[in-house]
């Protein structure tokens, strides 16, 4: 019998990120994401809706409005000073940049543009404004044991570097 996603069953997944209206890709993920059907996930509601009844094998696409999870983009997030004013390490596009607002609370700028003159940080996520595909491919699927379902997924879900370096 083919197992299928239903609550408390552990399913390992890979999923891309692509724009929906230019194709290009986002993001992918480099190592398969698991977690267990119905408990609290690092899912999209919407997500987990879409992989429900899913089988191994099956390719799920699933449209997200990026409004709906980062809320709209904000220009006033967006920061450009002139490049003297930068330190050298900062100076490199994607590099994100975290900064403190006046109650000390921490927020991530992304650089986004730099030339011999000046340079712009972004605190909007990169995705904001946008209308995505959250493509995904179900790899496995299994009943989760208890100590899974606590979790949420996996215990063995980050290996240790030293289990790493010696395998």
């Amino acid at each position: 019998m083919t197992e299928t996603i239903k609550k408390d069953k552990l399913v390992e997944i890979t999923y891309e990120v692509v724009d929906r209206k230019t194709g290009d890709v986002f993001s992918t993920i480099e190592y398969p994401l698991n977690y267990v059907h119905g408990t609290e996930s690092v899912l999209a509601p919407e997500v987990t809706a879409e992989l429900e009844g899913g089988e191994v094998g099956d390719v799920i696409e699933v449209p997200i409005d990026c409004d709906t999870l980062y809320g709209p983009r904000d220009e006033s997030l967006v920061f450009t000073d002139h490049i003297d004013n930068v330190p050298e390490e900062y100076r490199e596009i994607g590099m994100t940049i975290t900064m403190e607002n006046a109650k000390g609370e921490p927020k991530n700028f992304i650089v986004t543009r730099f030339d011999d003159k000046s340079l712009t940080i972004d605190g909007n996520n990169p995705l904001c404004g946008r209308e995505v595909i959250f493509k995904l491919e179900v790899l496995s699927i299994r009943d989760a044991n208890e100590e899974e379902i606590a979790l949420g997924g996996k215990a063995d879900n980050n290996p240790e570097l030293e289990d790493i370096l010696n395998a």
